[in-house]
């Protein structure tokens, strides 16, 4: 199981039960999904940075809970269909459970990659070979050429070159 954060943005001008009754409908749906609310925090009414269909503010719940991942899909698409719900946001706080359930594929290959040592070198190496690159410095073999500090220019030949007239010195010259 993973532990999500949900932030709900209401209509403002729904009354208090109707509030309550869109917040529960949200709390129900992730309880059906086989998840536990862990906080649910009103924030109340608060200005919106851009408007979102005519309406300027809007009322902010945040809901904590913990559910499994496949079963977020479905609570996202119950929440895009209610009139109640202006936006909402889902975010993943941390992860509950073996890195195995998580993510099978990248486990894999850092096992099979532990266990065949060289030949993952090997197949890293070609893959880099077949990529069209500019060659790094540690693949050349070549030190990287120090830069020298450029010198600093007098202000008056600065001036002289953004104007586009001859310096005091040059003009002397001529």
């Amino acid at each position: 199981m993973r532990r999500y954060e949900l932030m709900l943005l209401l209509r403002p001008d729904l009354e208090d039960d109707k509030l309550q009754a869109a917040v529960e409908k949200v709390t129900r749906a992730i309880v059906n999904g086989g998840g536990s609310l862990s906080k649910v925090s009103p924030w109340g009414k608060r200005r919106l940075a851009y408007d979102i269909g005519k309406h300027r503010e809007a009322s902010y719940f945040l809901i904590h809970f913990d559910i499994e991942p496949s079963q977020v899909r479905e609570i996202e698409r119950g929440l895009l269909i209610s009139e109640e719900i202006l936006r909402h946001l889902v975010t993943v706080l941390e992860d509950r459970g073996p890195a195995d359930e998580i993510a099978p594929a990248v486990a894999q290959r850092e096992t099979s990659e532990l266990d065949e040592g060289d030949e993952a070198d090997e197949a890293d190496t070609v893959v880099d070979e077949a990529l069209p690159s500019e060659p790094s410095v540690e693949a050349v073999g070549e030190p990287e050429p120090e830069l020298e500090p450029e010198p600093e220019r007098q202000p008056e030949l600065v001036a002289a070159e953004a104007t586009g007239e001859p310096a005091d010195e040059e003009r002397a010259e001529a």
